[in-house]
């Protein structure tokens, strides 16, 4: 080398230190790309998102080129800082210690931290670009990578490693982590809705359904006046009809399809029997998702929630899901949730009866759902009794008061906003 002029060789070591900083930025940049994005953009037919993926659908081969590369590059970068510090000084020991120092701070600096910093910071716009140039290298060098690979594939065998490379795999837990913190990418309703979907499979149709004590339903046991003044003020366009037994369910009144016998004649029994549809049965640990679907395979839009012995348990609608999917829209009377938030003060009174994922949702608690569904039977299974108004409970970090009991159970509770 003593004929290549000193030029030559710095020229050189700026070149060795950028193919190594080249490495570097493709290695970084190639692990840390979002894999998801790259396949949007390469069924947009973009083709640096296409050749990125070809690549990191055989990692080995991809570090094997990238790791060649780097080191034969580093290698180099070295032995020439060695041969510059011998035409500069001589061959003196401290000269060559010197040029060691010089190199590994030049790599360090200039060819790993950096590039990787850059390449880790914009990935997915610097990976389809740096693929173009690993591609061709890949192929070019491929016959060193698969010699190489060989001995790694063994090493990796003999420590029993698992080697299978698959493309990216999340859990919906993970999946609904990354919805949470999309706050710059969807408005706070929109990922609401989505981490509702997430729930659908472990919802049933108890949790969303009304309590059997809350059912509006006909008797058709009473007189028809007292039917006709029931059906005139009722908010509800379909209510349960038994007769003398609340638990025996005979059928469906539609009262749209009533009021056609009620504008044709007066109203009577035997008008209010022909009107009925028969009832639809649901089991209570249906989950929401399928019962959605037999919804709409059965084209019903309420369904009677009964136990394993068949005695009723409560009522489902469409609405009750579609509510636990996208939130609160409709109420069955107005005025029924008026004070379902927190008063300046710090409490929320609330009937009972209230479902505790609706209490958990709307005002942001957690209070357990592993149990009773409502806030009754919270409270009653707490106490193992049934309180007097005025007893205080804290459940959790929840402060709940006891305001009105009626018919062994619990009808209004205050609730203290946690601290």
């Amino acid at each position: 080398m003593d004929d290549i002029p000193l030029s030559a060789l710095s020229i050189a070591l700026i070149l060795l230190l950028v193919a190594s900083a080249f490495f570097s930025m493709s290695e970084t940049s190639m692990m840390a790309a979002n894999r998801y994005r790259l396949r949007h953009r390469a069924a947009q037919g973009q083709h640096g998102p296409r050749l990125a993926l070809a690549l990191l659908e055989r990692t080995d081969r991809l570090l094997g080129v990238i790791l060649l590369g780097n080191n034969l590059v580093n290698a180099a970068a070295a032995t020439l800082v060695s041969v510059i510090a011998i035409e500069l000084f001589g061959e003196e020991k401290w000269a060559l210690g010197a040029g060691t120092v010089l190199v590994t701070f030049l790599i360090l600096v200039c060819s790993e931290i950096t590039p990787k910093i850059v390449a880790a910071t914009h990935a997915d716009r610097v990976a389809p670009v740096l693929a173009f140039l690993l591609w061709p290298l890949l192929r070019a060098a491929w016959p060193i990578v698969w010699f190489v690979n060989l001995f790694a594939a063994a090493l990796l065998r003999l420590l029993r490693a698992n080697t299978a490379i698959g493309g990216p795999q999340l859990t919906t837990e993970e999946l609904r982590s990354i919805v949470a913190d999309a706050s710059h990418l969807l408005p706070a309703e929109h990922r609401s809705i989505v981490i509702n979907l997430f729930d659908l499979e472990k919802v049933t149709v108890e949790d969303v359904m009304v309590p059997r004590g809350e059912i509006e339903a006909i008797d058709l046991s009473r007189p028809i006046d007292e039917l006709i003044g029931q059906l005139a003020t009722s908010f509800h366009t379909r209510l349960p009809v038994y007769e003398g037994e609340p638990n025996e369910i005979i059928g469906i009144l539609h009262q749209r399809r009533l009021l056609a016998h009620a504008l044709e004649a007066p109203l009577g029994l035997e008008e209010i029997r022909s009107s009925l549809s028969e009832p639809y049965f649901v089991p209570a640990t249906t989950p929401i998702y399928a019962q959605l679907r037999f919804f709409r395979e059965n084209r019903q839009r309420i369904g009677l929630v009964v136990d394993e012995y068949g005695e009723l348990m409560g009522l489902v609608t469409l609405e009750d899901i579609v509510e636990e999917i996208v939130g609160k829209f409709t109420t069955s009377m107005p005025g029924a949730s008026a004070n379902f938030r927190w008063q300046k003060d710090g409490t929320a009174l609330l009937d009972g009866g209230h479902s505790l994922r609706e209490v958990n949702r709307l005002l942001g608690l957690d209070l357990p759902l592993d149990g009773p569904k409502t806030l009754n039977g919270l409270i009653l299974e707490t106490l193992q009794d049934i309180p007097a108004p005025g007893v205080s409970v804290r459940i959790g970090k929840v402060t709940l008061e006891i305001v009105q009991t009626e018919d062994r159970r619990v009808k209004v509770v205050r609730l203290y906003r946690p601290q």
